[in-house]
């Protein structure tokens, strides 16, 4: 098992310099992240195009902020099973991907089966997705919701380890 505090042994400085930056800024035009990172734009386009490839970026796309829409309700919930089979989790997982209302989805353990980060218009459009994920559903047991008052922090971005020695 690798150390999360190592990089991957196919990424180098360059590649972690190149991840860093469209991390931080992924609308930057290949020659201004070229130049971010000191090598040539045709070194960095094929560096960026094999970590893609690679399945190292999984995509590129842009952050709206909340708060310039000021409209709208986050949701963080909680969601039990009655029954925890292989089959009747991957059932319901596929649901909620599936569900636009639904920004994340995580298979949790040591407490609720999944953890879900929804956004919706209003409180009404909450009552529409627990009709349509989670009351319709007879496996789902609990259901624990946390409205969200406040957006404190908002960083998608992974940590990167530090560059490997030479």
């Amino acid at each position: 098992m690798q150390d999360s505090t190592t990089p991957p042994p196919h990424l180098d400085a360059l590649d972690l310099r190149l991840l860093e930056q469209l991390q931080r800024d992924a609308s930057l035009s290949n020659q201004a992240l070229a130049e971010q990172v000191h090598v040539s734009p045709a070194t960095c386009l094929r560096r960026v195009r094999r970590l893609v490839d690679a399945g190292i970026i999984e995509r590129r796309v842009a952050l709206l902020s909340i708060d310039g829409w000021n409209a709208g309700l986050t949701t963080i919930i909680e969601v039990t099973l009655d029954q925890q089979s292989a089959e009747k989790l991957d059932a319901f997982e596929a649901r909620a991907v599936a569900e636009p209302a639904v920004q994340q989805c995580y298979r949790t353990s040591g407490g609720p089966d999944f953890v879900l980060v929804t956004h919706v218009r209003d409180m009404d459009g909450y009552h529409a997705l627990v009709r349509r994920l989670l009351t319709s559903d007879l496996n789902v047991r609990n259901v624990k919701a946390y409205f969200s008052v406040k957006r404190a922090k908002f960083e998608p971005a992974l940590a990167l380890p530090p560059a490997p020695p030479r």
